[in-house]
């Protein structure tokens, strides 16, 4: 059964097939032609063969209503020997349906091994035929710290927050505030859930404390389900004390996401506080003061 980890992606692409040419040019200076629109083709790379063949995206990028480069998306997790063999089936059957050049761009979003291994050329048999696939590893994604960068392209900040989100809290932010500005719910959950997923520990609790801060207003349906989650699972601890902790760490990580330092007197404040309606207040002030010392006025 697919995977959020590789279904995400495939939606980015067919929620903004522009993201595909952005990757190509930015992330790995592929350059492309001339073209007035970007949009998603036919997926299905069956021509008259009995085994079927469908890769994961493909976008169209059109001059004046005529194909001019079709763009072959693969989500690749982990290693698959197969794939040497249906990735040129896709190249060849695209580019004979749109009668335009084709390119392979194979997305390894959180796992450089895999990514190591899908950009390894191979030999298609004939002399002077080998593919070499161009493929995006984690360290080549685009940083995106900028806010308003983040919110015109979603996608490519959840990319971004997934690839570099351990390391570098800002990313995390910009994407937290992309989110917010997503108006489908279910659109809004997978986005969520990818970075979460890519995420370590630490940084999924920096990356929960900037989602639920209620200074976000997002769609209250996944809001609200989300804190009760959250609320159920303190209770099935049973330890006040550790979610006063948890809170407390979550107020911390949001200050240092946004770039605010937190003296020490400040620390010892909001972690010997134990109350956690105190708590909830300073999470909803901490997304949007100034200065950590703002969180008391």
């Amino acid at each position: 059964m697919p995977t959020n980890e590789h279904e995400a992606p495939i939606e980015f692409v067919r929620n903004r097939p522009d993201l595909a040419v952005r990757l190509l040019q930015d992330a790995l200076g592929v350059s492309i032609p001339e073209h007035d629109a970007a949009e998603l083709a036919s997926e299905n790379c069956t021509d008259l063969q009995p085994k079927e063949y469908r890769a994961d995206a493909v976008v169209s990028l059109k001059r004046n209503e005529t194909p001019v480069l079709a763009v072959v998306v693969e989500v690749q997790l982990k290693k698959d020997a197969n794939k040497r063999f249906s990735w040129p089936v896709y190249l060849t059957t695209v580019r004979a349906r749109l009668r335009c050049p084709a390119v392979l761009l194979v997305l390894c979003p959180t796992d450089p091994q895999t990514a190591s291994w899908a950009a390894q050329p191979f030999s298609l048999g004939h002399p002077g035929l080998t593919l070499a696939p161009l493929v995006l590893r984690p360290d080549q994604t685009p940083v995106v710290v900028d806010q308003e960068t983040a919110v015109a392209v979603p996608e490519l900040a959840v990319l971004s927050a997934a690839a570099h989100g351990n390391e570098n809290e800002k990313a995390l932010l910009a994407c937290a505030y992309a989110l917010r500005a997503l108006k489908d719910t279910t659109v809004f959950t997978l986005y969520y859930e990818f970075v979460d997923n890519a995420l370590s520990a630490d940084a999924s609790r920096t990356w929960e404390a900037l989602v639920t801060s209620r200074t976000y207003t997002f769609k209250s349906e996944f809001a609200n389900k989300f804190l009760a989650e959250g609320e159920a699972k303190g209770k099935a601890e049973g330890k006040a004390e550790g979610k006063a902790e948890g809170k407390a760490e979550s107020i911390l990580a949001v200050l240092e996401a946004r770039g605010l330092d937190a003296s020490d007197a400040v620390r010892r404040r909001i972690t010997a506080c134990g109350d956690p309606d105190q708590l909830d207040t300073w999470i909803r002030r901490a997304a949007t003061v100034t200065a950590a010392e703002d969180l008391f006025q």
